[in-house]
């Protein structure tokens, strides 16, 4: 199992911002709370459809260095579809 990251090129608030996302829904937690980051600001369904956190690029460097994968736009969007949850299901 991994947790994975991608590139901080989305601007809100001022800062850079990117996606984590995990193969399984318990690892991506265990990892967020490792990271620092609350519970509250977890994204899934039924908001969006793949389990994610948004991260800062500065939580993102430490992600990396705690052993986050970083990914290319291609390789995030190919996660994303793999840890999709259909109808909001539970992920596996």
């Amino acid at each position: 199992m991994a947790v994975y990251v991608d590139a901080a090129i989305w601007k809100h608030e001022g800062l850079l911002w990117c996606h984590m996302l995990a193969d399984d829904l318990a690892e991506l937690h265990r990892f967020a709370t490792h990271l620092g980051l609350k519970l509250s600001s977890y994204q899934g369904p039924p908001k969006t459809s793949a389990p994610h956190y948004d991260i800062t690029g500065f939580e993102r460097d430490r992600a990396v260095r705690l052993g986050a994968v970083e990914c290319s736009r291609e390789e995030i969007v190919a996660v994303f579809r793999r840890v999709k949850v259909p109808n909001g299901k539970a992920m596996r």
